[in-house]
């Protein structure tokens, strides 16, 4: 497994990380998977076993269940890997009991350590951007949880281009700890990360890790013109976190159309060039990568320790390709301005 370093940080991390938003199945996640104790663990063992040990979760995925089963899964083996969690998401009635407040960080941070059965998180995100919270308090809060022992890094995931600047800038004039890491979601089907996103990661060495690298399973191979997704499958049934409305099946099916061709070419299944792909694009420290099977984790864990040729990258680039919105169409109209090449 190749190791990448987090950007911004000390840390190496693998370059796929296993997802567990299939842990579980319970509180709006039925449609994603169910797997226990006894599954998880394997896949754990598997993961082990070819070098890939850092694993991502959040205490909203099947409200806790999936940190538990996590938690169950590593025992013996913390010493080992890395665990990534997040927090800010609803997990009740009260009020109080979502966002990134100091009140409900520090409570979520607690619960989680409390359910995965350790005594710290390597990697520590805040799920999405709180506007009722002042990012000061939601930033000394994280610092504090740091400074603690309980917490080594953190992240945010899902920020605008905005909130992670502003955050950031906050964190260097207060001395506090920074993100270090944003959590997205990037896909050859949805390029919008590259154009803010991106920069901005380059810029200020934040590293990217990625979820929902298939798209939601739609550049998985399964799909194609000839079979195209059932309308009452699972992404319908909403086990998808990339929503329908943002996907142009056309571009999906042009996409494949270039995957079939190179996976004629390389011997690599439509998923493994798909992923592929996004490890060789600026930025990027990790692919979250989810598994219904072991099988489907075995296929996966494929993607790595090889690479496409610039040629069929530059194939899949004219595929994927989408206009981009102002002012970035403006911008490129001055392309000596930027001396960066993405």
């Amino acid at each position: 497994m190749e190791y990448r370093k987090l950007n911004g940080s000390g840390l190496f991390v693998p370059a796929l990380t296993l997802g567990t938003g299939t842990f579980g199945g319970s509180h709006g996640f039925e449609n994603w998977g169910h797997a226990g104790v006894s599954e998880a663990t394997r896949m754990v063992d598997m993961c082990l076993d070819v070098g890939l040990n850092m694993f991502d979760t959040a205490d909203m995925y099947s409200r806790g269940l999936a940190e538990e089963i996590l938690g169950k899964a590593i025992v013996g083996k913390r010493n080992r890997l890395l665990i990534a969690t997040k927090g800010t998401f609803p997990m009740g009635e009260s009020r109080n009991m979502e966002g990134s407040s100091r009140f409900h960080l520090i409570e979520a941070c607690e619960a989680s350590l409390r359910r995965l059965g350790t005594d710290h998180i390597d990697l520590y995100y805040i799920h999405g951007f709180d506007r009722n919270t002042p990012v000061e308090e939601t930033l000394r809060a994280l610092d504090d949880l740091v400074t603690s022992g309980k917490v080594r890094y953190i992240g945010c995931s899902n920020f605008s281009g905005w909130q992670l600047m502003k955050s950031l800038s906050i964190s260097e004039r207060s001395n506090w700890s920074r993100y270090v890491a944003h959590q997205v979601y990037y896909s050859l089907l949805n390029r919008d990360f590259e154009w803010e996103l991106m920069p901005l990661a380059l810029d200020q060495q934040v590293g990217t890790i990625v979820w929902s690298p298939l798209a939601a399973g739609r550049l998985g191979g399964r799909y194609r013109r000839t079979n195209p997704i059932p309308q009452d499958g699972r992404v319908a049934r909403g086990g998808a976190p990339v929503r329908d409305n943002v996907i142009s099946y056309d571009r999906l099916y042009n996409i494949v159309d270039v995957l079939d061709e190179i996976s004629a070419e390389t011997g690599k299944t439509v998923a493994q060039i798909a992923l592929n792909w996004l490890l060789q694009r600026p930025t990027i420290s990790s692919l979250v990568i989810g598994a219904s099977s072991e099988e489907q984790l075995v296929q996966n864990l494929k993607a790595v320790d090889w690479s496409l040729t610039a040629e069929q990258l530059r194939r899949l680039d004219v595929a994927s390709n989408t206009p981009k919105p102002y002012p970035y169409w403006h911008q490129d109209q001055r392309p000596e301005l930027s001396s960066q090449v993405y």
